[in-house]
């Protein structure tokens, strides 16, 4: 089966062409690796990852808070051109968010706020394989003083890189590592 790659982060307009190119860079390097993008069908930096990644062939499979896809464009104001397909799940934000992340083998931040932030620590309290595209601000940078500042005992493996590539191979590597024990 293939590894289901979620990537949560900013949804906030791009500002910089650096990064958006950071964006792109990492959707291209989920598509490289033949893995399956899931994302909350949604604009700002994880739109950019998610329509590089299509575009380089990678299946992209949003996760709506609407119940619909009438509301997903005129209530929640999201696109829909950078999916495969979209799943509607009519739970808001922080439900959606949940099943996102529990949909997830290995769940990836770039930059974020508090939403990402909500999305996190889901991942975390579910032990999942993390990993933050660092040098893109919000949440990304800040995961390893939050988890330092309040410790909470999880099986959550954290990686950190400012290297999209990297990053992926390292949580992709704890990934087979975890499954074959």
């Amino acid at each position: 089966m293939k590894i289901k790659v979620g990537v949560m982060g900013s949804a906030e307009p791009t500002t910089t062409t650096g990064m958006r190119e950071r964006a792109i860079g990492l959707g291209r390097a989920v598509a490289s690796r033949d893995l399956i993008l899931l994302t909350g069908a949604t604009t700002g930096l994880v739109y950019e990852t998610g329509k590089a990644a299509h575009g380089a062939g990678a299946l992209h499979i949003g996760i709506s808070p609407a119940g619909h896809e009438r509301e997903h464009v005129e209530r929640y104001q999201l696109p829909v051109d950078a999916c495969d397909a979209i799943i509607y799940t009519g739970f808001g934000q922080k439900g959606r968010n949940v099943v996102l992340v529990r949909s997830c083998d290995v769940v990836l931040f770039i930059a974020g706020s508090i939403g990402s932030l909500n999305e996190f620590t889901i991942a975390y309290d579910e032990g999942k394989v993390i990993g933050c595209l660092t040098g893109t601000g919000g949440v990304a940078d800040e995961v390893e003083r939050l988890v330092e500042t309040f410790h909470k005992q999880s099986q959550a493996r954290i990686f950190h890189d400012d290297d999209a590539e990297r990053l992926i191979q390292a949580c992709l590597s704890e990934l087979n590592r975890i499954r074959a024990q």
